[in-house]
C-alpha cells in the first residue's frame, strides 16, 4: 500500500511539473477535432483540412498567444486570398506558363508585404493555395478564396473558443512565471558583476551572464504582447508594459555595472569599496529574489530598507575616500568608471523602487480584483 501511494505521488509530482505543458496539448487537441466537426457539417473540401491545420497553428500556450496568433492568420489570409483572387481573374492562365507567371505576379508584392508586415507572413502561403489548389478541386478562384477564408475562421475560432473555455492558462499566469525567472537571472548576476572592482572577471562567463539575463527579459517581453491581447477578453488585467519596462531597464543596469566593473579598480579602491559593493550586492540579490517569490506566491513586495542602508554605507565610503584625496590619484579612465559605477548603483535603486509598485500591480490579486472606477 505504501509502495503504491509513493508510486502515485511520484506520478503526481512528474505530471506537475508538466502542468501547463499539458493542458496545452489537451486545448490542441480539442481545438484540431472541433475543427474538423465543424469542416464536416459545412462540407469543406479536403475533410477540413485547412480548418484543422489552422487551429492547430493558432492554438498558444495562452489565451492571448491564441488571440494573437488567430488575428494575425485570419488577417493574413484574407489579404492573400483577395489579393491572388483579384489578379487570377484579370489575368488569363490557361497553360503552365502563364500560371508560372501569375504565381509569380502574384507572390511578388505579398512576399514584399510580408516583409515590411509580419501580420501577413501566412499571405503568400495563402496565394498560393488559391492559384494552385483550385484547380485541382475544379474550383474557381473565387470559391477558392472564399473557402479558404470560410476554413480559417473556423479554425481560429475553434482555437479561441477551447482556449477561453477549456483549462484556460492566462498569459498574465505565465508572464509570472517568466518575470520570477528574470528576478532570479538577475539575482545571481548582480553579487558576481560588482565582486569585478575587487577581482578580475572572466570576460566570457560575464558575456554568458548577459546572454542568460537578456533571454529572460526577451521571454517576459514576449508573453507580455500576448497578456496585451488578452486584456481584451479579460476586462481589468494588469498592464505588463510597466513590469516590462522595469526589467529592460534592470536589465541595462547590470550592464552599465558590469562595465564599470570589468576589471579591479586600482590602490586601495578593492579593499576599501569591495566589503560595502559586496553588502550591496547581496541586498539587492535578496530582494530581487523576494520579489520573484512575491509574484509567484502573491504577496506584497519586500521593504527596500536593507538596500538603502547598503547604498548609504557604500557612499559613506565614498565620501571618505573623497576626503582623503585618494580619488586625485587615479587615472581617467578609472576615474570615469567609479562614476559610472555610482551613477549606475543611483538608477539601480531607482528601478528597484519601480519594481517594488510593478510587483503589487502585477500580482495575481491585482489582475482578479475588479477594477476601481475613477473619481
Amino acid at each position: 500500500m505504501t509502495s503504491s501511494a509513493n508510486a502515485a505521488s511520484w506520478v503526481r509530482a512528474k505530471l506537475g511539473a508538466y502542468r501547463a505543458q499539458l493542458r496545452f496539448c489537451l486545448r490542441l487537441t480539442v481545438a484540431a477535432v472541433l475543427a474538423f466537426a465543424v469542416s464536416h457539417l459545412f462540407h469543406f473540401p479536403l475533410s477540413g483540412l485547412w480548418s484543422v491545420l489552422t487551429a492547430v497553428v493558432v492554438t498558444q500556450m495562452s489565451v492571448g498567444g491564441s488571440l494573437q496568433a488567430t488575428t494575425e492568420y485570419v488577417l493574413g489570409t484574407v489579404g492573400g486570398a483577395v489579393y491572388a483572387t483579384l489578379v487570377a481573374v484579370l489575368v488569363p492562365h490557361t497553360t503552365p506558363l502563364e500560371l508560372a507567371g501569375v504565381l509569380a505576379l502574384t507572390l511578388a508584392p505579398v512576399a514584399f508585404l510580408a516583409v515590411l508586415r509580419p501580420t501577413f507572413r501566412v499571405a503568400p502561403f495563402t496565394a498560393v493555395i488559391v492559384l494552385l489548389v483550385s484547380s485541382e478541386l475544379d474550383q474557381g478562384p473565387v470559391a477558392s478564396a472564399v473557402y479558404r477564408v470560410l476554413e480559417v475562421a473556423a479554425g481560429g475560432a475553434s482555437a479561441i473558443l477551447v482556449s477561453l473555455l477549456i483549462l484556460p492558462e492566462r498569459a498574465h499566469g505565465l508572464g509570472l512565471g517568466a518575470a520570477a525567472r528574470a528576478l532570479d537571472q538577475l539575482a545571481d548576476a548582480l553579487p558576481e558583476l560588482l565582486a569585478g572592482v575587487a577581482r578580475a572577471l572572466d570576460s566570457t562567463a560575464l558575456r554568458l551572464i548577459h546572454d542568460k539575463i537578456g533571454r529572460a527579459v526577451a521571454e517576459f517581453q514576449e508573453i507580455a504582447r500576448h497578456a496585451d491581447r488578452e486584456r481584451l477578453a479579460y476586462l481589468g488585467s494588469p498592464d505588463p508594459g510597466p513590469l516590462s519596462r522595469t526589467l529592460l531597464r534592470l536589465r541595462h543596469d547590470l550592464v552599465i555595472l558590469g562595465r564599470a566593473a570589468r576589471e579591479p579598480l586600482p590602490g586601495p579602491f578593492p579593499d576599501r569599496l569591495g566589503p560595502a559593493l559586496a553588502r550591496v550586492g547581496e541586498c539587492a540579490s535578496d530582494y530581487l529574489r523576494q520579489c520573484a517569490a512575491a509574484l509567484l506566491s502573491d504577496r506584497p513586495p519586500p521593504p527596500l530598507d536593507r538596500m538603502e542602508a547598503a547604498l548609504d554605507a557604500y557612499e559613506a565610503e565614498i565620501a571618505a575616500i573623497r576626503r582623503e584625496g585618494a580619488t586625485r590619484a587615479l587615472a581617467s579612465n578609472d576615474l570615469e568608471r567609479l562614476f559610472a559605477l555610482g551613477f549606475a548603483l543611483e538608477q539601480l535603486y531607482r528601478d528597484l523602487q519601480d519594481l517594488e509598485r510593478c510587483v503589487k500591480d502585477f500580482a495575481p490579486s491585482a489582475a482578479a480584483a475588479p477594477k476601481q472606477p475613477e473619481k
